[in-house]
């Protein structure tokens, strides 16, 4: 019985993070960066354009019970924040450029306003998930590596700054691994006050 149970997929937990959307054309535009330079580091698996967003808080697996109180969490912290104006503006490597594991396109966080949303997502669902210990970065992560190493100096000078844009939503999706990348689902998305 507990097999039949565990069959069905209301049963199985999703796996599901909170971000937030870049514009499709400064995704077109730095995907012409990157092309440029993905030569350079053959040994990274890059992410497709569209599957490019800023992650606010990843959950991981979810059991659907919970879907509820996750929404209800997102959607109080976007309500309680207002519309952003970012830009992309440099490359980047976690957890640094000699031992690469992460490359990202970071973006202007003024007044810090990404770093406080992520952290009233971290209060709001703490009952049910682990806070964040890491600071709040922003950024698109555009490629992995399975193995630590040295990013050439050309690709960390990338030109990928791009004009401004506004942020004025969260979004709840949901992954789905798979090859050659995961595929990205968006289950609700909750717009920012104002």
């Amino acid at each position: 019985m507990a097999r039949d149970r565990a069959s069905r997929p209301e049963a199985r937990p999703l796996r599901l993070f909170v971000a937030f959307d870049v514009p499709r054309e400064v995704r077109e535009r730095m995907a012409a960066t990157v092309a440029d330079v993905r030569d350079r580091v053959p040994e990274a698996r890059w992410s497709p354009p569209e599957n490019w967003h800023v992650t606010m808080k990843f959950l991981g697996g979810v059991w659907p019970r919970l879907r509820g109180r996750v929404e209800e969490a997102v959607r109080d912290a976007a309500g309680g924040a207002e519309r952003v104006t970012s830009r992309l503006t440099e490359m980047g490597a976690f957890p640094s450029p000699r031992r690469a594991r992460v490359l990202w396109v970071g973006l202007e966080d003024p007044g810090e306003r990404f770093r406080k949303l992520a952290a009233r997502l971290d209060e709001l669902l703490e009952p049910d998930f682990e806070p964040e210990v890491r600071p709040y970065t922003p950024h698109l992560t555009v490629a992995r590596l399975r193995d630590q190493a040295a990013i050439p100096e050309a690709v960390m000078a990338a030109d990928v700054t791009s004009e401004p844009f506004g942020v004025t939503e969260l979004v709840l999706y949901r992954s789905y691994l798979g090859r050659p990348s995961a595929r990205y689902e968006a289950l609700a998305r909750f717009p920012f006050r104002g």
